[in-house]
Formats: C-alpha cells, structure tokens, sequence
C-alpha cells in the first residue's frame, strides 16, 4: 500500500470524478473580511476539503444520554451560517463541500489541519473504504473551555489516500457490503 501524490489526486478527480467539487492547487486567500482563508485543495500528498455551512451542534439542553444505538436528534440544534461557534469541551456535526468517490483499491484516512488543532479543536473523521461515496460527516470537537469558532467553505481537515498494490485488492468493498452511510447527504447522524 502506498500513499498517493498531488499528481495522482489531481489525475483521478479528473478522469474519475474522484472528488467534486475539486481544487487542483491549495487554495491560500483573503476572506470577504480580509483575514486569511484556511486553505483547502490538492497539497503534496493529500486533499484538503471544506466544511460547508451546515452544522449540527451537540446541546444538553434535554439532559438526555448519548447512546449510538438510540441516537435522539434532539441533542443537537441546527444551525447555517459563514462559522460556527462550537460551545466548549463540545462538539459539532458538519458535512464536507466536497463529494467524494473512493476507488475500489483505495482507503482514505483523515487528519485535522494544524490551525485548528494548535486551537484545541479536533475533527474527527472514519476512514473512506474502498468504494464508498457521498459527502463527509464531520465531527468538529472543541477540547478547550472556552467557545471555539469553526468557518465554513474554509479547510478543515486533510484526506489523505492510499493505494493497494494491484495484487491486494480486497475482496469486499463498502459498496459490495451495501455499507448504511453509503451516499449519503447532509450531516448524517448515527444508523444502526
């Protein structure tokens, strides 16, 4: 297994529409206020993807238990907009601009960008198996005890991707197992 460059990435967004929408270089530009974008779009050896300016943001308003086989939506309160203010030691569901579409001999991981881990922020994402597709859910934590702002159509994290060697590749993908997130859309809260 090997990990993919700039050239590979560029080349199977191209002719596979391995990622939509696709930046083919980083993306470094001022915002509509005049602060640095945190940049997103082909690095070196990884793609940089955008949180778009949905989110879903964990509140404790009902005191109800988090439980990943009886997941109530009503822990979370929806919210658009240009950022997100993620309350402290909480947490924010976002989605990726991005759709992405992972070759069958391919498994992403994902790290978060240093800006916001220099900022206590952590974002949280489940390897891409061979053949899934759809955009990302995010998990955005905010470690620190203060409130931590999140902006939308900025970077957010890096995929990074790896090829099998041609004699490896698996015997069944996400696709072939028919996997419950496969496609999905939006921000996509757990499924049993």
């Amino acid at each position: 297994m090997s990990i993919k460059s700039d050239r590979w990435i560029r080349r199977m967004a191209k002719e596979h529409a391995m990622i939509e929408p696709f930046q083919d270089r980083q993306v470094r530009q001022l915002d509509a206020h005049g602060r640095q974008v945190i940049s997103y779009g082909v690095s070196s050896y990884g793609y940089d993807m955008r949180v778009a300016p949905e989110f879903k943001i964990f509140t404790n308003a009902l005191s109800a238990i988090v439980d990943p086989k009886a997941f109530d939506a009503r822990s979370f309160v929806e919210y658009e907009g240009e950022s997100c203010i993620v309350p402290p030691n909480s947490f924010a569901l976002a989605r990726s601009i991005e759709y992405f579409r992972i070759p069958r001999n391919v498994l992403t991981i994902c790290v978060g960008k240093s800006t916001y881990a220099r900022c206590g922020i952590i974002t949280n994402v489940t390897p891409f198996e061979p053949e899934w597709e759809g955009f990302v859910t995010l998990e955005i934590s905010n470690t620190t005890p203060l409130p931590a702002r999140v902006y939308a159509n900025e970077g957010i994290c890096q995929v990074l991707f790896f090829e099998a060697d041609a004699d490896d590749e698996c015997e069944v993908s996400y696709k072939d197992k028919a996997g419950k997130y496969q496609g999905q859309v939006g921000v996509t809260l757990p499924r049993l």
